[in-house]
C-alpha cells in the first residue's frame, strides 16, 4: 500500500485485503481509515503491535486494545493511558508477555495480582 494512489489507500475494500495479507500496512492507509474500527480490529488480529499505527480513539477502544494485548503484549504501550490502567486490559496483556508491565499504570504496578501475572509469563 505504500506505493500506491493515495484513493486506493483510502479504500475500505483495497485496504481489508491488504491488512489481511499483511497487517504492517495498516502503517499507509489514509487517516479515516487509521480510525475505522473494522479495518484495525483485522490488523491488530494478526499482529497487535501495528495499534501503534491506529487513531488515537481506537487505541483509547477496550475492544480494539484487548485485540492486540491478546496478540503481543508489548501492545499495550500503544493504549490510551486510561487502558493502561485498566487492570483487565493489563492482565490480557501479561498473559501473553509479562515483560508488558513495563507499560502498565504505576498503580497496577504496585498491584499484587499485577505482579504475579507478569512474573508467571517472563
Amino acid at each position: 500500500l505504500k506505493y500506491v494512489a493515495e484513493e486506493l489507500q483510502a479504500d475500505k475494500e483495497v485496504v481489508l485485503a491488504a491488512v489481511k495479507h499483511n497487517s504492517h500496512v495498516l502503517k499507509y492507509v489514509a487517516e479515516e481509515l487509521q480510525a475505522d474500527k473494522e479495518v484495525v480490529l483485522a490488523a491488530v488480529r494478526d499482529l497487535g503491535y501495528v495499534l501503534r499505527f491506529a487513531a488515537k480513539e481506537l487505541q483509547a477502544d477496550k475492544e480494539v486494545v484487548l485485540t492486540a494485548v491478546k496478540v503481543n503484549g508489548y501492545s499495550l504501550r500503544f493504549a490510551a493511558k486510561e487502558l493502561r490502567a485498566d487492570k483487565e486490559v493489563v492482565l490480557t496483556a501479561l498473559q501473553q508477555n509479562g515483560l508488558a508491565l513495563e507499560y502498565a499504570a504505576e498503580e497496577l504496578q504496585a498491584d499484587k495480582e499485577i505482579v504475579l501475572a507478569a512474573e508467571q509469563n517472563n
